[in-house]
């Protein structure tokens, strides 16, 4: 099990809409060591594409994560919070919230970052997708991200733009398992039942990777 801190309270679907929780969560993320070297990679990233990138959740197991869940964008909730986390106040965190919870994955044993893992979109719009050019240039970072965590035993590829991350992934690490999931936005969930099935089932699978109980 990773050493990551256990979850107060506070945390839960949706628990940073309060102002309060996320300026407790910003002084948590201050000083937790195990975000530490995530945090200094942002600030790399932030220089080098001079766009915004959201951080890791301290509540998660940053760098001593067995699972790396990536999904494709910071969302629009992440200008309010910082942060990529399962308890932003958003539905696909919401969704992301109960999937993982279903699945029986410890929050210490995750990191949640995206593909591209800077803000794309302008203030104030919707998000978008990611350019090629984007994605390209995200591909560097993916190697340096995999360099921090020398727990990992999984990834989780959620969405289109993660996917296509799957040689990148390979060749940066080979023989890591890679699991492929749909994201899990509401519209797309919404779309099919066999969306959130298909969800579930990669969980699942990426659990049995982590030697956890079905």
């Amino acid at each position: 099990m990773s050493g990551g801190p256990a979850a107060p309270d506070i945390a839960g679907p949706k628990s940073l809409a309060d102002s309060g929780a996320v300026a407790a969560r910003h002084a948590l993320a201050e000083v937790s060591p195990h975000l530490a070297p995530l945090r200094r990679l942002a600030e790399r990233i932030r220089a080098e594409q001079d766009r915004p990138v959201p951080e890791a959740d301290p509540l998660d197991g940053g760098v001593e994560a067995r699972l790396l869940l990536l999904l494709e964008t910071p969302g629009p909730a992440t200008g309010r919070t910082a942060f990529v986390s399962r308890d932003n106040p958003t539905g696909t965190a919401a969704n992301l919230f109960r999937f993982l919870a279903g699945a029986g994955i410890p929050r210490a044993d995750t990191l949640i970052w995206n593909a591209v893992p800077w803000v794309i979109h302008a203030p104030g719009a919707r998000n978008r997708a990611p350019r090629t050019a984007e994605i390209r240039a995200a591909r560097a970072y993916l190697p340096p991200l995999l360099a921090l965590m020398p727990n990992l035993a999984v990834v989780v590829l959620s969405g289109r733009v993660s996917q296509g991350l799957g040689p990148a992934l390979a060749e940066a690490r080979p023989g890591l398992p890679a699991v492929a999931i749909p994201h899990p936005s509401p519209t797309y969930v919404c779309t099919s039942p066999e969306v959130p099935r298909r969800i579930a089932a990669g969980l699942e699978e990426a659990a049995r990777h982590l030697g956890l109980p079905g």
